[in-house]
């Protein structure tokens, strides 16, 4: 039994699910997946339940009915693993964005070097992203900075998904209160810990952007993201965020 789980959201990554979890199991750390699967047409499904004849007892998959959205999908994912016994859940996307020889050092961050929440963070270390288009960049980075004037959060990267919570965090956070579904959830996620008093700590990751598969990232879903920060943060002055 392994002490860790990673979440991984698919919708449509049949090019891209078999290489991550593989590349995963040939981590020296022992680490089981999770993969919420949101009714992907293009075969998704098929693919992670053929590699669970191979990996049974590391690998499991939950299934859902169509796009429900990022943030249900982990929140779903969260309540699956607080039920287990798995002291560290990771969020991970499945088109290599996220480097999976990172789950390592995220690991360490909160197992041992004293993070309650690690964040593969893009931004601690000036710009480390590859292939991004100079528009998206941009419009990543401002909000991340945006969000940061905002909230007081000492964070450089708001809306990173590449995360490792400890059990505790998630034990906390009431998620049904949770208002964001879309990218705006990973800063409300941020935001709930660092309230409650949880250590979030940065480290620093070289975000590659996807090589194959589509992306579901747009213009729409950033700005949803800046407009909804001041809201949550109005919010967070009227209660308290005790542990």
């Amino acid at each position: 039994m392994s002490d860790s789980l990673i979440i991984i959201p698919t919708y449509n990554e049949k090019e891209n699910i078999e290489k991550i979890i593989r590349k995963v199991f040939s981590l020296d750390k022992s680490f089981h997946v999770l993969v919420i699967e949101d009714g992907s047409p293009d075969g998704t499904t098929d693919i992670v339940k053929g590699l669970q004849k191979e990996f049974s007892d590391n690998l499991h998959i939950e299934e859902r009915s169509g796009k429900l959205g990022l943030g249900t999908a982990y929140i779903h994912g969260f309540k699956w693993a607080l039920n287990k016994d798995y002291q560290f859940i990771f969020e991970m996307d499945a088109d290599f964005s996220h480097n999976p020889d990172d789950l390592i050092r995220l690991y360490n961050a909160c197992s041992s070097e004293g993070g309650e929440v690690a964040i593969g963070s893009r931004y601690v270390k000036g710009v480390n992203i590859v292939n991004w288009p100079i528009s998206r960049l941009l419009m990543s980075f401002f909000a991340s900075k945006y969000v940061k004037f905002i909230t007081g959060m000492p964070i450089h990267d708001s809306t990173a998904g590449f995360k490792c919570y400890k059990r505790e965090v998630l034990e906390t956070i009431n998620f049904n209160k949770i208002q964001f579904v879309g990218y705006a959830f990973q800063i409300e996620m941020k935001f709930k810990s660092w309230k409650y008093g949880f250590n979030v700590v940065e480290v620093p990751v070289i975000f590659t952007d996807r090589t194959e598969g589509t992306s579901k990232m747009s213009g729409g879903i950033f700005f949803e993201a800046v407009f909804g920060v001041l809201q949550m943060k109005i919010k967070s002055l009227f209660r308290k965020f005790n542990r």
